[in-house]
């Protein structure tokens, strides 16, 4: 396809998904506002495409969907479409953990090894030298609980959050189950990893069916929400979203194809990322926060867990935002450094921002620029998906941005 055969093409599916979400949402005043801005976030080309929905714990307020699916044939975005919610699979990991927790199958204050043998070994990097990649070892402090994977507290990180595990090579023998050894010892610092894996693994290990089977069973049967799963349907292929990203090295020019895409299976499904969702399945997520665990009558969670879950669980430590180690993600600036906490499963939002979420909000992210949030206080959540690298890119930020901003004047016009 040229260059401005591919342009004529996104033009058009611009327009068209431009109108399914005006469309789709209620045209109050507000909701008209929020469709001018996200329609014309698109036709800047400052994102390819986006699904909003805006949430109160009755009803949908605002859904709108605009843009293309597909950068290099145009194909329409809608609002079923299904997205790679990546990292947006861990709160749901967690809802699951919680719900054996209620059970006493196992406690926030158990050593995780006690069901994972393989954690026995850990062991804490004591130094690293980043020139020759010689290191030390040592036993960590104390043994990691499960409250310790929950909070991202384990010590553990990802290759694109930490420049010593993107660099680690373990000498030959050696093997680390969930990526590589510890930072620091657990509970002494927050740092984003995959702790939520072994959060999945407990999940398949307590209860004893494959991730996929008991999300199923136990969260979206439950919650109706049927578009959201780690295998997709092939008949539900044609709705999933392309994987995109900016191009160059650095990821900083414009949104192409990345080569190759993902498929419609996933072989190994894991508690800290996978899973495909549509907008509508996720504020149905969000929903069931709102109202303390249930949804029309389906109850996952008492109130008083998903209370806990709110909850301050790091103490003095914070959350800080984190330079990215590789392109695929950019700094961590979303997150108000040193001074948000994290509960079990969610950033907490400390600072009150003028037409934004309340304090004591809960949030996160996946990697392809999808978020959410959850305000307790206004009664009232948020989910926004795009579908494309880096993580945190600052376009996509603003279009969130946008879209919270506007998503409150919804509400207030409401009210």
């Amino acid at each position: 396809m040229t260059g401005k055969l591919a342009g004529m093409v996104f033009t058009i599916g611009v327009g068209v998904a431009a109108l399914a979400g005006a469309a789709d949402a209620q045209q109050s005043p507000g909701a008209a506002a929020l469709d001018t801005s996200l329609r014309g976030a698109v036709e800047r080309r400052d994102v390819p495409g986006v699904v909003a929905l805006v949430t109160d714990r009755d009803r949908v307020l605002y859904q709108g969907a605009f843009g293309v699916a597909d950068v290099a044939t145009g194909r329409p975005l809608t609002s079923d479409a299904l997205f790679r919610i990546a990292s947006m699979t861990k709160p749901v990991t967690s809802v699951a953990l919680m719900q054996l927790v209620e059970q006493g199958r196992l406690t926030l204050d158990d050593p995780a090894e006690k069901y994972l043998p393989e954690l026995a070994g850990l062991k804490v990097i004591e130094s690293f030298d980043a020139t020759t990649g010689a290191y030390q070892l040592r036993p960590p402090a104390r043994k990691p609980t499960v409250k310790h994977f929950l909070t991202h507290t384990s010590g553990l990180a990802y290759p694109f959050t930490s420049a010593i595990w993107r660099d680690f090579k373990p000498r030959a023998g050696e093997t680390y189950p969930f990526g590589g050894p510890l930072l620091f010892d657990p509970g002494e610092r927050w740092h984003y990893s995959t702790s939520t894996d072994v959060v999945g693994k407990l999940v398949e290990v307590v209860s004893g069916q494959k991730l996929e089977d008991y999300f199923r069973e136990h969260i979206f049967i439950p919650l109706k929400m049927n578009d959201t799963s780690y295998n997709v349907p092939e008949a539900k292929g044609p709705r999933l979203v392309a994987q995109q990203q900016r191009a160059g090295e650095r990821m900083d020019g414009a949104v192409e194809l990345q080569k190759p895409q993902l498929g419609l299976t996933i072989a190994a499904p894991v508690g800290g990322g996978g899973l495909a969702s549509t907008a509508d399945d996720y504020g149905r997520f969000v929903r069931m926060l709102l109202n303390g665990g249930a949804l029309e009558g389906a109850r996952v969670l008492k109130a008083e867990t998903v209370a806990l879950m709110g909850q301050n669980h790091i103490g003095a430590v914070s959350v800080p935002a984190l330079k990215s180690a590789l392109p695929r993600s950019a700094d961590f600036t979303f997150i108000a450094d040193g001074r948000d906490k994290w509960g079990l499963g969610f950033l907490i939002t400390t600072d009150q921002l003028p037409g934004k979420r309340s304090p004591g909000s809960l949030s996160w992210g996946g990697i392809n620029n999808t978020f959410f949030w959850v305000d307790p206080i206004r009664g009232v959540a948020g989910v926004i998906m795009m579908q494309y690298l880096p993580f945190a890119d600052a376009k996509a930020l603003a279009v969130y941005d946008t879209f919270e901003r506007g998503a409150y004047q919804i509400v207030n016009a409401e009210r």
